[in-house]
């Protein structure tokens, strides 16, 4: 089952605005799931993250991640490489006590070195954080993200063999991101060509639990510049969610949007209406 949310706690949510509250706001509001929000740093601690778990369990939401931004996998820093893979530990941990099943984070940045360098070091800061997970009997997928500059690490070929290489790390597809960077996959054929290749590479396991981010955005020549709302852009996303009928999709699809929950919600009405009442318009 695909199921619909918002990244991070709906702007509607009233009362205290905290983790709990825009649980309750994306059950209330019908959508299935949400991305909890550490892009600025981890807010929850490890007395304050089991309520949420618990919360969403009883509300029956899905929940995934982000981690902070400011990682860099391939900081030009040794010491700055080791930190960023602390974060990304002590992030998938705290999400984990959250009742999160993933964490969604951008790798790093090419800087001067070339994509199989930055690859390579990429590959072990991320083989350490597994480990350390493992041991602690921690169970999180990480998912580094497709990546929305071309400075970026992350495009699917990447993401693809990174997924391949290491048991335990399964993309995070941003379709927004990944047109900014293209300037392509606008289409049904071009969805469809994505979902395959992942079908391909990691088998229908990872079409059946796929993580998703869909918005509106605004790029340049350099990728991303800014999210925006669906209606103001030319963004075909009935062609997106048909692709995603069409090979079975499960797993979370997350808003980014301005107005996260509006657009999530026009998101799940028209796969609903497009499968022709198949999946419920709520959960």
């Amino acid at each position: 089952m695909l199921n619909f949310g918002t990244a991070g706690i709906p702007a509607g949510t009233k009362g205290k605005g905290d983790t709990v509250a825009g649980l309750r706001q994306v059950a209330d509001l019908g959508l299935g799931g949400m991305e909890i929000e550490f892009v600025r740093g981890i807010y929850l601690k490890e007395n304050t993250a089991p309520p949420v778990a618990y919360v969403a369990k009883k509300l029956g939401l899905k929940l995934s991640c982000h981690a902070p931004y400011y990682l860099n996998l391939n900081a030009s820093d040794e010491i700055k490489q080791r930190q960023s893979g602390g974060v990304l530990h002590h992030a998938a941990r705290i999400a984990a006590l959250a009742g999160a099943g993933s964490i969604v984070f951008h790798a790093g940045y090419y800087l001067k070195d070339t994509p199989e360098t930055a690859y390579g070091r990429i590959r072990e800061q991320i083989e350490v954080v597994l480990e350390k997970l493992r041991d602690e009997n921690i169970r999180i997928t990480l998912r580094p993200e497709l990546a929305g500059k071309v400075s970026q690490f992350g495009n699917l070929t990447e993401l693809l063999r990174l997924s391949k290489e290491l048991l335990g790390v399964v993309p995070a597809i941003d379709f927004a991101h990944l047109r900014a960077v293209t300037g392509r996959y606008n289409s049904y054929a071009e969805f469809a060509e994505v979902l395959n290749r992942i079908g391909d590479s990691l088998g229908a396991e990872a079409l059946s639990d796929l993580h998703l981010h869909v918005s509106g955005i605004e790029y340049g020549k350099s990728g991303e510049r800014r999210h925006l709302n669906l209606a103001e852009t030319d963004y075909r996303y009935e062609e997106l969610l048909q692709a995603l009928i069409d090979v079975d999709a499960g797993g979370l699809l997350i808003c980014e949007s301005p107005n996260i929950e509006e657009d999530a919600l026009l998101l799940q009405r028209t796969r609903w209406e497009l499968a022709g009442g198949k999946q419920s318009p709520g959960r």
